[in-house]
């Protein structure tokens, strides 16, 4: 399934603002296998958003596009700028639109930023409502080693899966393939009390248990063979990938496992537009490329 993908040339959008996380993005880009020797049509198209229509500012935007051009046509990446004019979440997402690229890439914080947060707001907005896949990506780079596939069989995730084989990773990347069992069920449709003075204590029976025993034992099946399928096509790809089963809240085992095992990027999907057009990530989603603390990829399921 990813064999025939991997080599497919992108075309990248990379958001600058000459803030470290913004650099950041520029390093990462960089290590990429996108050169024009490994890869002719791949380009990047570097953008800038002018919000203050200030003459000094405007410069200093087209100083940084000059700068990010020199630096990834100096590893010999095919590189184009652009300077876009008002809001800069609206005008990437809507620039987005009309050209259609196979990534946004850009840093987790602004300039800007008020001390203290972990995700931009220009961020935030772009990963809610672009329609591409978008990678945010934290300061400082170190490279990228260790990636982690969070999968959960949905169909979203097997979008994350899917673009994760054609992705240019760098040489000798370790692909965790990730999947979260839910915690067993609680017994609220038949819940039985005994009365204790003024309070009530649940009480499980004997057929509760087994049930739940017998859902959790099934939930671990499915979860295997699940892992078991998507470990097995990455390695036919060429990677190098291993399965981790986890247990409890998915959002919160998650971010346990990235910070202690000190991976370099997470790869989720997304459901894509509601009907709404209003906040268009998972709950699990969102709090992953807010508090993950490394960088993350969200790929959107289209239906």
């Amino acid at each position: 399934m990813f064999a025939e993908a991997v080599k497919k040339p992108m075309n990248i959008f990379l958001a600058v603002d000459g803030s470290e996380h913004s650099m950041a993005a520029i390093h990462l880009l960089s290590s990429l296998p996108i050169t024009q020797k490994e890869s002719p049509q791949s380009t990047v198209t570097a953008l800038a958003v002018d919000d203050l229509r200030h003459t000094h500012h405007q410069y200093m935007l087209m100083t940084i596009l000059e700068k990010t051009q020199e630096m990834l046509s100096a590893k010999d990446i095919q590189t184009s700028t652009g300077l876009l004019h008002g809001d800069p979440a609206s005008e990437l997402t809507r620039y987005a639109d009309e050209h259609h690229p196979d990534l946004i890439v850009l840093g987790a914080k602004g300039l800007r930023s008020t001390l203290g947060i972990l995700l931009g707001g220009v961020a935030q907005q772009v990963v809610e409502y672009a329609n591409c896949p978008v990678l945010v990506v934290r300061a400082p780079y170190q490279g990228l080693r260790r990636v982690a596939l969070i999968t959960d069989g949905s169909p979203h995730s097997q979008s994350a899966c899917e673009y994760l084989g054609r992705f240019p990773w760098p040489a000798g990347v370790e692909v965790s393939v990730v999947h979260v069992l839910p915690p067993p069920p609680r017994v609220t449709a038949a819940e039985r009390y005994w009365p204790v003075l003024a309070e009530s204590i649940p009480v499980t029976t004997t057929d509760d248990e087994a049930l739940i025993i017998a859902w959790q034992a099934e939930q671990e099946e499915n979860g295997k063979t699940l892992l078991h399928h998507t470990v097995l096509d990455l390695e036919k790809a060429g990677y190098h990938a291993k399965s981790v089963m986890l247990n409890g809240d998915a959002a919160t085992e998650i971010i346990r496992y990235l910070q202690e095992n000190q991976v370099d990027m997470f790869i989720a999907g997304s459901r894509g537009l509601n009907q709404m057009q209003a906040w268009l990530l998972g709950s699990v989603s969102r709090k992953l490329i807010h508090y993950a603390g490394c960088s993350g990829l969200l790929v959107k399921h289209k239906k």
